[in-house]
């Protein structure tokens, strides 16, 4: 065996199957700080972000929530389509509505409306600064605005706003610019800036929380109009253009059509339909393990492509099927592939129980990563949580499970008419983590500590290390995984992620 390790083409010359832990990666050169290191990636062909995480569309993975803060930190999250075309277009609009330099649609009531009504809001949108309009819409006369201070300790909820709103307001003219309406937000220490026009109705609103936003998560991932970018997924089925025209008038930013087995005829139909009507819209395609299904799924013209079949925690696929490949071998070759044809990136999708897997499959060529057992257990994630054996736990289900289908997740799988439904996933729990918030930021910083040690400050240098021969590959023996992990002790405490953040560290 050669003393520095084999280079990614010798080592998978073989044809064999490899999964993340069948090899190591042998260290670099330090010559620069952890701080030089940039971990911004092309999650598209036309499209970057500054880390390269990507929260997958599960029904216990991602929704509203996850996906705000997976683009705070400056990932993305992927809206699931388990759910009606309403309840999709909801969760997309939110993530769209949570951060902006200027809301442009800001939720509006009437000073008839009751506190019960702003309840409703907090609980659907997260937030409970009202602007109070004369006929509750945009473009009316502004004459108030409700805030959490106002009717926290109000007993009687349906009691008017008009009896509790504050009249006298701060307001700024519209067509301010950003600098200017921040100077106002700080200097009248007030959570909300209406901005209204000449004749005092509404225009737009900005929001003090969300310029401690931008400081506390500069990385955040955000489109021209400064809001937050979210993807969401649909099916091949036809029934799903519907779907997809909503989800474009919401200004989702990415489309991930999600199949277990993407090279179909299906997929290449709907893929030319999106770019022909859609053309501003990033599409990903897959799922696809081989260099063949690679090529075919570029001709027909996506952004990117989402590798994995069969590699998922819950996922069966194999067992079932016995179709799909081992993820190590299906992120180099297909990531390889798709350099060399077109320069499209690729998004490792499944297979991943740990940080060493990202980095791993960052240093196969992937530009990101898809996660969804890792994040299942966050605060953020669909579902509550529940105790058992004393521990504290999360629902978390394939897409193909039983379970899952019975809801409409066997769109993905060619089956949700199908009277007799063919298992690919299960269901199953995880582990409370924490808000993704916290727990993504360990994540990132993990990442920031491996390039250093491989000795590349930014993934394309990793990924031209890559192809040059210089980031060497060494195989693991199964005593060399055991030792590479915790062993021979009589008893050890994991390391919580909570104890590597400050008391005062702040998630608003």
């Amino acid at each position: 065996m050669p003393e520095n390790g084999f280079n990614a083409e010798g080592f998978f010359a073989d044809g064999g199957g490899l999964t993340y832990s069948d090899f190591i990666i042998l260290p670099g050169h330090i010559g620069f700080s952890a701080n030089d290191v940039d971990l911004e990636t092309n999650l598209t062909k036309n499209l970057k972000i500054k880390r390269p995480l990507v929260s997958s569309p599960m029904d216990t993975v991602t929704e509203s929530k996850m996906a705000i803060y997976m683009a705070l930190l400056g990932g993305i999250g992927i809206i699931h389509y388990n759910n009606s075309i309403e309840e999709q277009v909801k969760e997309v609009k939110s993530v769209k509505r949570f951060e902006n330099g200027f809301i442009v649609d800001p939720v509006t009531l009437s000073p008839e409306n009751t506190i019960s009504d702003v309840d409703k809001i907090k609980e659907i949108y997260g937030f409970s600064g009202i602007p109070i309009t004369e006929d509750g819409t945009l473009k009316s006369k502004l004459v108030g605005i409700v805030t959490r201070r106002d009717i926290d300790f109000e007993v009687n909820r349906t009691r008017k706003l008009k009896d509790v709103m504050v009249t006298q307001l701060v307001t700024a003219p519209a067509g301010i610019t950003l600098a200017e309406g921040n100077k106002i937000l700080k200097e009248s220490k007030k959570g909300k800036l209406p901005l209204v026009d000449k004749e005092g109705c509404l225009v737009s609103l900005m929001s003090r929380m969300d310029l401690l936003k931008n400081e506390d998560f500069p990385c955040a991932s955000k489109g021209k109009e400064k809001q937050l970018l979210v993807g969401a997924a649909i099916s091949t089925r036809e029934e799903d253009k519907e779907r997809l025209k909503e989800l474009v008038d919401a200004g989702v930013d990415i489309i991930v059509i999600d199949s277990s087995q993407g090279d179909s005829i299906y997929q290449h139909n709907l893929i030319k339909h999106i770019k022909k009507n859609y053309p501003h819209i990033e599409v990903i395609g897959g799922n696809i393990v081989t260099a063949k299904q690679c090529k075919s799924l570029i001709d027909a013209g996506v952004d990117a492509l989402r590798i994995g079949m069969g590699s998922g925690s819950i996922c069966i696929t194999q067992d079932a099927t016995a179709v799909g490949r081992a993820q190590g071998s299906a992120v180099y070759h297909c990531a390889k592939f798709a350099r060399e044809y077109a320069k499209i990136p690729v998004i490792a999708d499944g297979g991943i129980a740990n940080i060493g897997h990202i980095v791993k499959a960052l240093a196969l060529g992937t530009s990101t990563v898809m996660l969804g057992a890792m994040l299942a257990g966050t605060s953020e994630a669909p579902g509550d949580y529940f105790y058992e054996g004393g521990v504290r736990l999360k629902k978390y289900r394939g897409m193909a499970s039983l379970e899952a289908m019975e809801k409409g997740g066997g769109k993905r799988y060619y089956s949700e008419e199908e009277k007799i439904k063919i298992a690919q996933g299960v269901s199953g729990t995880v582990v409370d983590k924490g808000s993704v918030a916290h727990f993504g930021d360990y994540i990132i910083k993990s990442l920031i500590h491996a390039m250093q040690s491989l000795g590349y400050r930014t993934i394309n240098e990793l990924h031209e290390g890559l192809y040059n021969g210089t980031l060497s590959f060494e195989a693991r023996s199964p005593s060399a995984q055991r030792e590479g992990t915790v062993h021979d002790l009589h008893s050890y405490t994991s390391p919580d992620v909570a104890l590597f953040y400050p008391p005062d560290r702040k998630i608003r």
